[in-house]
């Protein structure tokens, strides 16, 4: 849950890196509360709109952190258009992803990890 609260920290920090551990945790924290959500609204008979708000309030810090991950593997935030690309960009963007981090220092910053 640290690493969640971490990336909500940074919430519009589009620059320095973000390692594996802080990317994938963020997406795993967050696919539990988008479960947890949707059974919520599905007991509820809320329709859509906690779900909406959720993805509404967490699209910055996502889209952030996506790009701070990039920038620690050498590559441009640019890269993450790559999504408009229909399922091809969002395979080659996860293979990003799961890739690891340039050591020492790159274009985008120090290493997250000798800070």
């Amino acid at each position: 849950m640290e690493w969640y609260i971490k990336v909500l920290e940074n919430y519009a920090v589009f620059e320095g890196r973000a390692r594996r551990m802080e990317y994938w945790m963020f997406v795993l924290v967050n696919v539990f509360i988008t479960i947890g959500i949707s059974i919520l609204q599905g007991l509820l008979g809320l329709g859509e709109i906690i779900g909406s708000l959720y993805g509404l309030a967490i699209f910055i810090p996502a889209l952030a952190v996506t790009m701070r991950r990039l920038h620690d593997s050498g590559r441009s935030g640019w890269w993450v258009l790559l999504y408009l690309i229909p399922i091809l960009g969002a395979l080659v963007l996860l293979l990003f992803m799961c890739f690891e981090g340039d050591h020492g220092s790159n274009d985008y910053g120090p290493d997250p990890i000798s800070r």
